[in-house]
C-alpha cells in the first residue's frame, strides 16, 4: 500500500520560502496481483471446471441445491432459450423476484447471452416497476410468482393490462412501450407470458453451441448490469456496471474474506442489491464457496436456523439485519459455528458491532463500505484487524483503488480531517444510464467519482464514515452529523435502533428528531431519552423531538429511507 506525502513551498514574511511537509488524505492500494480481464460468463465456466461437484447454492425454502457444474448447464440452457425467443445482445432484461435459485441462474444466463440484467426490488409496486421499465427500456421481464403480499403477474396487469390479451413475446403496452416479453417463475401458465422452465426447455444442442461460441465475442468492458440506486433520498438512478468491474470486485471481496471451498456463506442480503451480487454470487463463484439462502426474503428466525443447520461459517448482512439476529440469538443461545460477519449496505454503530462479536461468538467482523456507482466494495476490513479497528473504521482501502478526501473547493484535506470521499478505480461505473449530465456531476473526466459521503481517511489507509452530505443537519449554524447521535442513543440498553433526521424549525432552520425502535416491553419515554443525553451530548445535539416507532420505512436491502421517514414525521405533526 502506498501513502502520499505532499511537499509544498509557502511564502513567509521575509520574502523567503519555507518548506512544509503535510500528509494529505490520498491513498492508493496498488494490489498484490493484476486484475482479471474476463467476463462473468468466463468466470462461470472456470468455476464449473474447478469446483464442479461442489454445491454452489442451497435454497432452503425451495428445498433445492445445485452444483457449480449444474449451474453452468442451467444458465446456458436459459441463455439459449432467451436467444431463441428473439432477445438480442445488450437487450435489457428486468429481474423482478426475491432470492430464488431461478434469480441466480437468470443473472448468469444474461451474462452468458450478452444481455444487460436489470435488478429490481422484489418489493417494488407497479408504479415503481413502470418507472424502471421506462427509465432503461426493459424489453423482457423475468418475474417471480408471489412474494409476501406481492403477486407479480397481477401487478404487471396494473401497468400492462394488454398482457391478458396478447400472445407470449408480443406485448404492446401503452404505459410500458418497450416491454415485449414476460417470463414468470410460476408453475402455472399465465396468459400472455412464457413459463421459466418452458424457456429452458426450448434450447437444443445447436442453441447451446451458439451460447458457447458467443463467449469469445463478449468483452469484459461491456455493460452487463443496470443497478438502480437504493432510493433512500428520492427517485433511483440506473448505474451501468461492466463485467470487468463486477467480476473483479467480487474476487477481491472474497480475497479479503479469505474465502475458499471450506466456507459456507449464509446470505441475508437480497440478490438484486449490488452487495448481494458481489458477496453472494461473484465472490463464491471466484473462490468455490457455497451460498445458502435461508428464505426468499429476510427472516431472522429462518436465518438463525440456517446458520445453525447448514453450519455456516460466514454471514453477510446489513446492520438492521444484525440488530434482529443478535436480539434473537440473545434469547435462544443456539450453538452456531460462525467465524466472520460481513456487514455493509448502511452505517453501523460500534455498539452493534460489540454485541455481534459477543452474542454471535464471532472471530471477527469485516466491515464493507461501497456503493452501486463503484460496483460494490471500496473499503473492507482485514481478518488481522484489532477490535479497535473493527469498531472504529469501515476497513482499509481495497486493492486497485485510489481514494482521496477533499474539501468544498476540491482540495485534499489533511489525514484525519473530514471531507468528501472520492475514488478512482477499475470498478467505477460506466455512467448513469443515458444521463450524461448527472454522470458528469459525480464523475469527472479525470476518473474521480464523488461518493457524497463525509469521510475521514487515516494515514494507514483505514476510513471512517462521518455521514452523508445530504443527511447533515444544520441547526442554528451548527453542523450536526446524525451518525454521532445515533451511535450514542444505541448504547441505551432498551433501544434496538435509532435513526436521526432534521426537522424544519422556524428559528433554527432545523431541529433534531430521533426516531427510535425499542425492545418489546420497555417503558422508554421521550423524557428518559433526553435525560440519558444530558451531560453526554452537547446541548445542541440533544434531540428536541423523539418518535418511538414500531418499524422504519426501508428499502428491500434493509436501508432506512430517510426521506420517507421525514414525510412520516411531517404528516404526523
Amino acid at each position: 500500500m502506498l501513502k502520499r506525502t505532499v511537499h509544498f513551498l509557502g511564502l513567509v514574511k521575509n520574502g523567503k520560502y519555507k518548506h512544509y511537509s503535510t500528509k494529505l488524505s490520498y491513498v492508493h492500494n496498488i494490489g498484490e496481483k493484476p486484475l482479471r480481464y474476463i467476463t462473468i460468463g468466463n468466470l462461470l465456466e472456470e468455476a464449473a471446471c474447478k469446483f464442479s461437484e461442489r454445491k454452489a447454492i442451497i435454497s432452503r425454502h425451495q428445498n433445492k441445491s445445485l452444483t457449480f457444474a449444474e449451474i453452468l448447464v442451467q444458465a446456458d440452457k436459459l441463455a439459449a432459450g432467451l436467444t431463441k425467443i428473439g432477445l438480442q445482445r445488450k437487450d435489457r432484461v428486468g429481474l423482478w423476484a426475491p432470492n430464488l435459485i431461478e434469480w441466480y441462474i437468470t443473472k448468469l444466463a444474461c451474462a452468458r447471452a450478452g444481455l444487460i440484467m436489470v435488478g429490481l426490488s422484489p418489493a417494488n409496486e407497479p408504479s415503481e416497476i413502470e418507472y424502471c421499465v421506462n427509465k432503461v427500456g426493459i424489453t423482457t421481464m423475468v418475474c417471480g410468482n408471489k412474494f409476501r403480499s406481492q403477486d407479480y403477474y397481477e401487478s404487471l396487469l396494473v401497468i400492462a393490462p394488454e398482457l391478458k390479451k396478447c400472445d407470449p413475446g408480443k406485448l404492446k403496452s401503452a404505459r410500458v412501450p418497450a416491454l415485449r416479453t414476460v417470463i414468470t417463475m410460476s408453475e402455472d401458465q399465465k396468459r400472455g407470458t412464457y413459463n421459466f422452465q418452458e424457456i429452458i426447455n426450448l434450447a437444443d444442442n445447436n442453441d447451446i453451441s451458439y451460447i458457447h461460441n458467443l463467449q469469445n465475442k463478449i468483452s469484459p468492458d461491456e455493460a452487463c448490469n443496470l443497478q438502480f440506486t437504493s432510493g433512500t433520498t428520492g427517485k433511483p438512478k440506473a448505474v451501468v456496471c461492466s463485467h470487468f468491474s463486477i467480476v473483479n470486485n467480487g474476487y477481491l471481496y472474497g480475497k479479503r474474506n479469505e474465502l475458499s471451498q471450506e466456507h459456507t456463506i449464509c446470505s441475508l442480503v437480497p440478490f438484486f442489491h449490488i452487495f448481494g451480487i458481489v458477496a453472494a454470487i461473484m465472490a463464491p463463484l471466484s473462490h468455490g464457496s457455497t451460498i445458502v439462502l435461508p428464505t426468499d426474503g429476510y427472516d431472522p428466525n429462518k436465518s438463525l436456523a440456517a446458520i445453525k443447520e447448514e453450519r455456516c461459517t460466514i454471514v453477510v448482512g446489513t446492520p438492521t439485519m444484525y440488530v434482529d439476529l443478535v436480539h434473537l440469538q440473545e434469547e435462544r443461545k443456539l450453538k452456531i459455528s460462525l467465524e466472520i460477519a460481513s456487514i455493509g449496505g448502511a452505517l453501523c454503530t460500534s455498539d452493534l458491532m460489540k454485541k455481534m462479536l459477543r452474542v454471535l461468538n464471532l472471530k471477527t467482523i469485516l466491515s464493507v463500505y461501497g456503493l452501486s456507482e463503484a460496483s460494490g466494495a471500496l473499503f473492507q476490513g482485514l481478518k488481522t484487524d484489532t477490535n479497535n479497528k473493527i469498531l472504529s473504521t469501515v476497513g482499509c482501502v481495497s486493492e486497485h483503488v485510489e481514494a482521496k478526501v477533499i474539501d468544498n473547493n476540491g482540495n485534499l484535506v489533511p489525514c484525519g480531517t473530514a471531507g468528501e470521499l472520492c475514488v478512482r478505480t477499475y470498478s467505477n461505473m460506466l455512467g448513469y444510464w443515458e444521463d450524461e449530465e448527472t454522470t458528469k456531476n459525480v464523475m469527472g473526466q479525470d476518473g474521480w467519482l464523488k461518493t457524497g459521503d463525509q469521510f475521514i481517511l487515516n494515514e494507514d489507509g483505514y476510513g471512517q464514515i462521518v455521514g452523508r452530505f445530504k443527511e447533515m443537519i444544520i441547526r442554528g449554524g451548527e453542523n450536526i452529523y446524525p451518525k454521532e447521535i445515533e451511535e450514542f442513543l444505541n448504547t441505551h440498553p432498551d433501544i434496538l435502533e435509532t435513526h436521526v433526521i432534521g426537522s424544519s424549525h422556524a428559528r433554527l432552520g432545523e431541529e433534531i428528531c430521533a426516531c427510535i425502535r425499542i425492545k418489546p416491553g420497555s417503558n422508554v419515554t421521550s423524557e428518559t431519552i433526553v435525560s440519558f443525553c444530558k451531560g453526554q451530548l452537547a446541548y445542541f445535539k440533544i434531540p428536541s423531538k423523539i418518535k418511538i416507532m414500531d418499524e422504519f420505512p426501508r428499502t428491500t436491502s434493509g436501508k432506512v429511507q430517510k426521506f420517507k421517514l421525514k414525510e412520516m414525521i411531517i404528516n404526523s405533526v
